[in-house]
């Protein structure tokens, strides 16, 4: 796959694909594959992440592929390739998450790892369904300032808060070896919670987090999640409100770029990771861009990690 060289084509040259990458042939078949989900019908305050993928597309130009921090050029170990985007129903939440499931199915088949640019959090419920269908249960690696373990809103089932309510009902994720990191913020009631932490689900929330230091809940995390195929799903929102103001539901007493960057590296470095999505950005409430960025930093300090990975791993 041929690769644009940024020192001889401008960077705003050319249509947008993420980090300028080839956007991909039918048939072409890449270790990882970058699909943009654009569907926002499930949140439940600020809409406008169906422009997410654009944004993240837009930010990625200015990544570059050696990451010094990890001491691994990306391109050097892995084929990646732009599918461009999965089609949605807009205002038809069940209807698009069927869609999703059903256009991401085959990617999950494939040797190849899906890496979703959301779109809002409702739609890591269908891709948990394409990864069950097509490899079975997967431990849930869940940055975010909220668990989304919420049954239903306004009377109706599906919503950016609930995807994990109904991964966990539906068999998606093995909740003793999952791990939600991060969450924060004022709740519904006391009992929110009792559910998924019931279930099995280990839930950091984000004081913990902040007390015991991140290598701590890296180490845990790392513990949990090895031995199973592991789904990552990143909520943007998970950065502090001073970080990524460009999302539907931002929380403050959150944690900065660099700590998501660390946590991600050090944590994927050590797991197998199948499939990853980040999630939640919304443009228009990103007037300068930095969420985008953010967004795409922790994509590339994943790609990173898995670049470090299949570099180390004995053929």
């Amino acid at each position: 796959m041929m690769t644009v060289n940024s020192l001889e084509i401008p960077r705003f040259s050319g249509i947008r694909t993420f980090m300028r990458l080839p956007q991909a042939a039918d048939g072409q078949k890449a270790d990882v594959s970058v699909i943009g989900v654009p569907f926002d019908t499930a949140t439940s305050f600020r809409p406008g992440t169906r422009f997410g993928p654009a944004a993240l597309r837009e930010a990625s130009l200015i990544l570059k592929p050696y990451c010094p921090v990890v001491d691994v050029d990306i391109l050097e170990h892995l084929t990646i390739a732009d599918y461009g985007d999965c089609p949605t129903i807009p205002g038809y939440t069940a209807e698009s998450l069927d869609k999703i499931q059903e256009h991401l199915f085959p990617f999950y088949k494939e040797n190849t790892v899906p890496v979703v640019l959301g779109g809002d959090h409702s739609i890591t419920l269908a891709e948990l369904r394409a990864f069950h269908e097509a490899k079975g249960p997967a431990a849930l690696l869940h940055f975010d300032a909220h668990s989304d373990t919420v049954p239903e809103y306004f009377g109706k089932p599906y919503n950016h808060g609930s995807p994990f309510y109904h991964a966990l009902n539906e068999g998606l994720i093995i909740p003793e070896k999952s791990i939600q990191i991060g969450i924060r913020g004022p709740l519904y009631d006391k009992h929110i919670l009792d559910y998924p932490k019931n279930k099995g689900l280990r839930i950091v929330l984000g004081d913990e987090l902040h007390n015991r230091g991140c290598d701590a809940i890296i180490a845990e995390a790392i513990a949990r999640l090895q031995g199973s195929p592991v789904f990552l799903t990143f909520d943007i929102d998970f950065l502090d409100a001073s970080y990524a103001p460009g999302t539907g539901t931002p929380e403050v007493e959150g944690f900065s770029t660099r700590q998501a960057l660390c946590m991600v590296r050090k944590i994927c470095k050590k797991i197998d990771v199948a499939a990853m999505d980040l999630v939640e950005v919304l443009p228009d409430k990103d007037a300068s861009g930095i969420t985008a960025l953010a967004g795409v930093s922790v994509i590339h300090a994943f790609l990173a990690a898995l670049a470090w990975r299949k570099s180390n791993t004995p053929s």
